[in-house]
């Protein structure tokens, strides 16, 4: 098979892939928060299907560009056509599947204004589904605030921990700073020594040599 050809069947496979998967993140994101339980079983966020959603029609974009790219390079006329004719068909579809994420992310606001004014009446109701409903909130926040409280308490003892560390690098330094102008008096020291020991040496053939010219002298 012509390398050409062969790169096109790898992009009409490819897109194939591409489109089906951005659809199904598109069809999730229309069904988003449609209820409570829904939502607190999605292992997604509405952001992630977004972001899903967008990288799926950024790759259908790049296997376009490709495809026109290869398109001209073919071997024969009718496959240049052909090819050219998807294009058209492939840049459709781009389009419409950015016009129903655009419809999805509409249609999931809606499902979470509902679902949230359905969880109001439900809380302010009677009744004993409503007090199980409270007592879970309840039981939620009381969760939420004691994972918070952890969390600053975590935080508080990092903070400690880095003061600590903090504390303890500056005592190495003074120590190394101590240590360098200790090595630095002892390296003057023992100049000073030698200096003095050359010192003495000198008067001490000054002296002797003074001695001989006395007895010279005489």
């Amino acid at each position: 098979m012509d390398e050409v050809v062969e790169a096109v069947e790898k992009a009409k496979k490819e897109w194939d892939e591409a489109y089906a998967k951005t659809q199904a993140h598109i069809k999730a994101i229309e069904n988003y928060g449609k209820s409570r339980e829904e939502k607190e079983k999605s292992s997604n966020s509405l952001q992630r299907l977004n972001g899903l959603a967008q990288d799926g029609l950024n790759l259908l974009n790049s296997l376009h560009l490709k495809l026109d790219l290869l398109a001209p390079q073919l071997p024969t006329s009718d496959q240049v056509q052909s090819a050219q004719s998807l294009l058209q068909s492939w840049k459709k579809e781009c389009n419409n599947l950015r016009l129903s994420l655009r419809n999805a992310n509409l249609q999931a606001k809606a499902n979470m204004r509902k679902a949230a004014q359905e969880e109001r009446e439900l809380l302010l109701g009677g009744g004993e589904e409503s007090t199980i409903r409270r007592r879970n909130l309840q039981t939620k926040a009381g969760m939420t605030s004691a994972a918070e409280s952890i969390t600053e308490s975590l935080r508080r003892t990092r903070q400690l921990m880095v003061q600590e560390v903090e504390r303890n690098a500056s005592t190495l330094m003074t120590f190394d700073e101590s240590t360098g102008v200790l090595r630095k008096a002892e390296s003057e020291y023992k100049g000073h020594r030698s200096l003095l020991m050359r010192t003495r040496n000198l008067l001490s053939t000054m002296q002797r040599q003074d001695i001989i010219d006395r007895v010279l002298g005489y």
